[in-house]
């Protein structure tokens, strides 16, 4: 299991919910399909901090997330 994986999937996720959230309450809607990015997104930001040992500090989110970005890249 990678948590570093879901770490960035989670905060990719939650930044995919904002803008349909918006529109969502912009048009007048519900905000069905935000409200279920924003549980998805919720669900592998707090796997990923609970299974990583010691947690990860606000300074290590970009060096994670492009140490993930490029493992999948090469």
């Amino acid at each position: 299991m990678d948590t570093d994986l879901f770490l960035v999937l989670g905060l990719i996720v939650a930044a995919l919910a904002v803008p349909s959230i918006l529109s969502a309450f912009t048009d007048g809607r519900a905000p069905r399909a935000g409200a279920i990015l924003v549980l998805i997104s919720g669900t592998l930001l707090v796997t990923a901090l609970t299974k990583h040992p010691g947690g990860y500090a606000i300074a290590e989110i970009p060096k994670v997330f492009f140490h993930v970005i490029g493992r999948y890249i090469n």
